[in-house]
């Protein structure tokens, strides 16, 4: 079990029983991939792993766990066990693709789908190429699609050898994201019962509650992706009016987004290492620690952005739009190569998933395969009146800013200076002044990237 930590709808778990009743639940504590994640990406797969050997053990099994290298392990656990095949979900990284070549070659390996909704193999261009561009191919995803029955949760397994499971490590439970299969259904019932029908419209207000947060289960396979998108499909099928139904079909769209940035790191894995596009490893990038710094802990001088980063630093998760907005303002604004804000990403997000974390920050950057053109630079100040309206998300993550008047939550420079002490919020002492003036960035941004001449 790797990405697929679940029992409802695991394809390489069914295919797995389907051959015989004992069947070993392993998991690997692979150290390649433990030392390139963050304490509390790490802390959430530990109560995880908890939910899911709780859940083996009501089956009559349990779950093995093991850490270090994954080769010499399957054949240390092949050789204790007995067992004469292994079988695992896909994984489409690069890593995953030359750690699954190098077990094939000693082991034997059976690599089942299941990371995505349908095999990335299903959906080529006529001329068998893959797509570059987001929206011909979610066109022929939906195409292509074929209806399909979910695997049942096993309700009992056969008995294993007993072979020693290292214990798993000690963690806490993340106060936004409960751990587990049965957490994740909960969630996802609540937001198809409640807010999906409405995610076209609300999805980008950042202080409202009308975004799935999904995410953390889709990353570790808590919640199965086939699973999710069938009852979307289904509730799409039994709602009648337009608006609704468009809802739906925004989020589902969402889901295809992940299917296309896993098809883009499977098939285009210089992605991890710099642009899709390569013209754009020419921008001349500006290097400055402090404003890298700046950025990172949410203090701008740009209310909107620096709720965004906060909100990171505080749940290891943040709201989509910010997510936008705060990876624009690194990119455009400061003129900050992409790639410091991915790995400050990848270091702080529960969610941090390598496919859909390049894809967005490439978007962002104008430097990708479907990507924002690169003369497309968020406004913070307008993106901040647009999606927070009242302040109410500023005001969460940012509380320097809690009694300023709304006039001036989105540009707290402009406040007079009695204002400022009214609010008891003076600027460059009790809340920074704006580390870069957005129009002067902007421009400043337009001029780097026509250096490309792409």
């Amino acid at each position: 079990m790797r990405r697929d930590l679940r029992l409802h709808d695991n394809q390489a778990l069914t295919a797995a029983l389907s051959e015989d009743a004992a069947v070993i639940p392993l998991f690997i504590l692979d150290e390649n991939i433990l030392d390139h994640s963050n304490p509390k990406r790490n802390e959430f797969l530990f109560e995880i792993l908890k939910n899911l050997d709780t859940s083996l053990h009501k089956t009559g099994s349990r779950l093995i766990l093991r850490k270090g290298k994954p080769l010499p392990i399957l054949q240390q656990v092949m050789q204790e066990s007995g067992a004469n095949a292994i079988f695992a979900e896909e994984g489409y990284s690069p890593y995953a693709k030359s750690r699954d070549k190098l077990v094939s070659e000693y082991l034997p390996l059976i690599l089942l789908p299941g990371l995505t909704i349908q095999p990335l193999s299903v959906v080529k261009k006529s001329d068998g190429n893959p797509y570059t561009i987001f929206t011909p191919y979610s066109r022929q995803w939906k195409k292509v699609i074929q209806p399909f029955k979910e695997f049942p949760t096993p309700d009992q397994f056969g008995a294993i050898p007993q072979i020693v499971s290292k214990p798993i490590p000690s963690s806490h439970t993340h106060p936004l994201f409960a751990a587990g299969e049965e957490a994740a259904q909960k969630r996802l019932t609540d937001f198809l019962q409640n807010q999906i029908t409405s995610y076209g419209s609300r999805r980008d207000f950042a202080a409202e509650e009308s975004t799935s947060l999904l995410s953390p289960y889709f990353h570790f396979g808590v919640l199965s992706i086939r699973n999710a998108y069938q009852r979307a499909f289904q509730l799409q099928n039994n709602v009648s009016l337009p608006e609704e139904k468009k809802g739906i079909e925004t989020w589902i769209n969402e889901l295809l987004w992940r299917e296309f940035f896993i098809m883009i790191l499977s098939e285009f894995p210089h992605v991890v290492q710099g642009p899709f596009r390569k013209a754009y490893e020419r921008i001349p990038w500006r290097s400055s620690k402090e404003d890298i710094e700046s950025w990172k802990t949410g203090k701008t001088g740009y209310p909107f952005v620096d709720a965004g980063m906060r909100q990171l630093l505080e749940t290891s998760w943040m709201h989509n739009r910010a997510r936008m907005v705060v990876a624009s303002f690194l990119c455009k604004d400061l003129l900050i190569n992409w790639q410091w804000g991915e790995a400050w990403f990848n270091e702080q997000l529960l969610d941090g998933d390598l496919a859909a974390n390049n894809g967005g920050w490439q978007w962002c950057a104008g430097c990708g395969t479907d990507a924002a053109p690169f003369f497309r630079v968020f406004n913070p100040i307008t993106q901040s009146k647009r999606f927070d309206p009242d302040g109410d998300y500023i005001r969460t993550w940012v509380p320097e800013l809690e009694n300023v008047p709304d006039r001036y939550i989105h540009t707290p420079w402009k406040m007079p200076d009695d204002i400022q002490m009214e609010s008891k919020c003076v600027i460059g002492k009790d809340y920074p002044d704006r580390i870069v003036e957005h129009a002067f960035a902007r421009q400043r941004a337009l001029d780097a990237y026509s250096k490309t001449k792409i």
